[in-house]
């Protein structure tokens, strides 16, 4: 067989780059929960947090339902998170259903709780497939919410970014137009949806610096442990699913421990070649469950931090 000049490049490349071995766990992590609806879940999402708090997370950030349909929850769980483990807690909230009175409201409830973190989103309509429609005499968008956020407190804001476009926008213009308000507006950062390439991340942050928007952007990391429910989320968000991941699904809905298997050195495996591209921020989409992540975080050079002093002693 004739090995062409290109494969042997690349060879060299993939055999060049930061094997996990060596990666140094130079990079801040932060991690996504959502509000528990049941006891049995509750437990599973504080064993989750428990489990992650050693690794020492830049923040954990807690969604917030469409239509403030978890808001209680997600309130009480941030609280909660600020008040009992040394983590900083950041809080989703959406313009979604509610006037920027009653959004205010709970932004006030959030600061005077000690969180100092809001992950703003302009939300998505209450009901599925419904077109989105500001609600009367509320924020008109995420950009808004961040300029309301400002105006009441001194709040560290996040934003969201779509690395293959939100599908309201118009066009990928439109859509870094949009970025750029929320950024000039007083967020932070913008913390992307999940994608599944490193291509696409890449593309997505030079776009972003040859439009002249200067903010971090930091990966969203998805670990599949579910193909058909991730690709009914990515159908949703217009996120690319591709076909090779199919085929290495494919055949394993009766195996869940090798679904995780796979998951984890996929999501690895695209956090390493990031990694590769100077990315030293990410942020993992946990559905609650920390060993993904957790094992992710660890192949990565990630330890938990008594761990981390002991080597260094």
């Amino acid at each position: 067989m004739t090995i062409s000049v290109s494969q042997l490049e690349e060879a060299r490349v993939a055999l060049d780059g930061p094997l996990y071995a060596d990666i140094a766990g130079d990079m801040q992590v932060s991690f996504e929960f959502f509000p528990p609806k049941t006891e049995k879940m509750e437990e599973q999402l504080w064993s989750s947090i428990r489990s992650l708090e050693p690794l020492g997370p830049r923040f954990v950030s807690v969604t917030y339902g469409a239509g403030g349909s978890t808001r209680e929850r997600t309130h009480a769980t941030v609280a909660r998170i600020q008040r009992e483990t040394g983590l900083a807690a950041a809080a989703h909230l959406t313009c979604v259903e509610a006037t920027r009175e009653e959004i205010d409201a709970v932004a006030q409830e959030y600061w005077a709780a000690g969180v100092r973190h809001i992950v703003a989103l302009r939300g998505d309509a209450p009901a599925q497939g419904a077109r989105y429609a500001a609600h009367p005499g509320g924020y008109d968008n995420a950009a808004a919410l961040v300029a309301g956020l400002k105006r009441l407190h001194p709040f560290e804001v996040s934003v969201a970014a779509y690395p293959e476009c939100h599908p309201d926008s118009a066009d990928a213009t439109a859509d870094l137009d949009n970025l750029r308000r929320k950024i000039d507006a007083g967020a932070n950062r913008a913390i992307t949806q999940f994608f599944f390439e490193p291509e696409t991340f890449f593309r997505y942050r030079d776009a972003v610096a040859a439009a002249g928007i200067q903010a971090e952007i930091v990966p969203g990391i998805m670990p599949v442990t579910n193909f058909a429910s991730v690709t009914r989320m990515a159908a949703m968000c217009g996120t690319a699913v591709p076909s090779w991941m199919a085929r290495l699904f494919e055949g394993l809905d009766d195996h869940p421990g090798a679904r995780q298997l796979i998951a984890a050195t996929l999501a690895a495996e695209l956090c390493r070649k990031l990694y590769a591209g100077d990315v030293r921020s990410f942020h993992f989409y946990t559905l609650n469950r920390a060993e993904l992540a957790y094992a992710i975080c660890h192949l990565l050079g990630v330890r938990a931090q008594a761990q981390a002093q002991e080597v260094a002693a």
